[in-house]
C-alpha cells in the first residue's frame, strides 16, 4: 500500500490517531477529516502521535464536518479509513441515542460519496464498525457466549442491537455489504470490542479505572454491577490486526477485533492494583449506566492471521506509566 494517498475521516479520535501513525510509517500521503466534536486538535496530540515537522509535509488536516468536506472533494484516494463517528463510552450511547444516530447519515454520505464518482478508481474502504451491533439477546447475565461474527446474517435474521449506536453501525455494515455487492466497491469490516490506549478519553472504562487506582483512591469505584464482561484489546493490536488482514477481507465480511477474553469491570480495577501496587476495596456504583452483562468476542477468525501481542497486564502498566508521565494523575 505504500506510496498511496489515504482519507481518514474522524481521524483525530482515539482510532483515528494510530491509523495516522501506521499510515505515515508506509510512506502514505494521508488526508484527515474531523470536525474536532470528540476529536483532539492535531497541536495536542501526545508527543508519540504528534506529526512531525518532516511528516507534516505528508499530512493535510481539514476541520469540518465529513459531510460538508464530501461537497468540494471527488474521492479521489487509493484508501479510505472511515472512522467518522459520534462516540464518547456508555454515557452518550445512552443518555443521547439521536444524537448518536447521526452516525447513520456520516456511514450513507460515505458510500453514497464514493459511488458516484464515476470519474475515479474506487478506493478501497476500511469500515469501523462495532461490537455493538451484535444481539442483547446473546449478552446477559442468564444467556451469553463468545460473539461470532455469524451471529450477524443479513440474509435471514436481525436481533437487537445495543441502542442508536449498535443500530447505526449495523446499518453501516449492511450498506457496505451493498456497496460491494451492487456496486463493485472493495470494503473491510471490523467488529472492534472494548479498545483500549494510553491515550484514550478518560470517558472510556479503561483509562478511568487505571487512574482511579493509580490516584490511591479508596474505595476504588466502578460503574453499574462491576461484573459486567468486556473484551480488551489494545489499540497497537487493532491496528495492526486490521493492516494485517485487510487485503484478506474485502468483500464487507467482518471481523472481530477482539483478545477473547473476558474481564470485568471490578477485575480490571483489581488487576490494576496488583500492577501499580495499590490494592484497595472495589466498590460498584449502580447508578451510572453498566450495558449490557457480556460482551466477549470470539476470536478464531482474527487469530488465523493475527494474535494481539499485548497483555492486559502490559496494557495497564503502559497506561499508568503514560498517566504518570503526562501529569494526568
Amino acid at each position: 500500500m505504500s506510496g498511496r494517498h489515504a482519507l481518514v475521516t474522524g481521524g483525530c479520535g482515539f482510532v483515528g490517531r494510530h491509523v495516522i501513525k501506521w499510515l505515515l510509517a508506509h510512506d502514505f500521503q494521508i488526508t484527515v477529516v474531523d470536525d474536532l466534536s470528540t476529536g483532539t486538535a492535531p497541536e495536542r496530540w501526545p508527543a508519540h502521535l504528534r506529526v512531525t515537522p518532516a511528516q507534516g509535509k505528508r499530512v493535510a488536516f481539514h476541520i469540518g464536518d465529513f459531510r460538508d468536506f464530501v461537497r468540494e472533494k471527488p474521492a479521489d484516494y487509493d484508501l479510505i479509513v472511515h472512522l467518522a463517528a459520534v462516540v464518547g463510552g456508555r454515557d452518550i450511547i445512552e443518555k443521547d441515542p439521536l444524537m448518536v444516530a447521526t452516525d447513520l447519515a456520516i456511514d450513507a454520505t460515505l458510500f453514497h460519496w464514493v459511488v458516484k464518482d464515476r470519474a475515479h478508481v474506487p478506493p478501497r474502504i476500511i469500515y469501523f464498525s462495532s461490537s455493538a451491533a451484535y444481539p442483547i439477546a446473546e449478552q446477559t447475565p442468564e444467556h451469553n457466549r463468545p460473539l461470532t461474527e455469524d451471529l450477524i446474517d443479513f440474509d435471514r435474521r436481525l436481533d437487537l442491537p445495543d441502542m442508536t449506536y449498535g443500530w447505526a453501525k449495523l446499518t453501516g455494515e449492511f450498506l457496505a455489504r451493498f456497496a460491494v455487492r451492487q456496486y463493485g466497491l472493495s470494503v473491510s469490516v471490523y467488529r472492534p470490542f472494548s479498545g483500549y490506549g494510553e491515550d484514550q478519553d478518560f470517558t472510556y472504562p479503561f483509562t478511568s479505572i487505571v487512574r482511579r487506582v493509580a490516584r490511591r483512591e479508596r474505595p476504588i469505584v466502578v460503574w453499574g454491577s462491576g461484573n459486567q464482561l468486556r473484551d480488551f484489546i489494545h489499540i497497537d493490536d487493532i491496528i495492526a490486526a486490521v493492516f494485517a488482514t485487510c487485503d484478506r477481507f474485502s468483500g464487507a465480511e467482518a471481523l472481530n477485533l477482539c483478545s477473547g477474553v473476558g474481564t470485568s469491570f471490578r477485575q480490571l480495577a483489581e488487576l490494576t492494583g496488583r500492577v501499580i501496587g495499590h490494592e484497595a476495596e472495589v466498590v460498584n456504583d449502580p447508578a451510572k449506566p453498566e450495558g449490557v452483562f457480556a460482551r466477549v468476542g470470539d476470536a478464531t477468525r482474527m487469530f488465523q492471521y493475527y494474535r494481539p501481542l499485548i497483555s492486559l497486564e502490559e496494557g495497564i502498566r503502559r497506561t499508568y506509566e503514560y498517566q504518570k508521565a503526562a501529569g494526568l494523575l
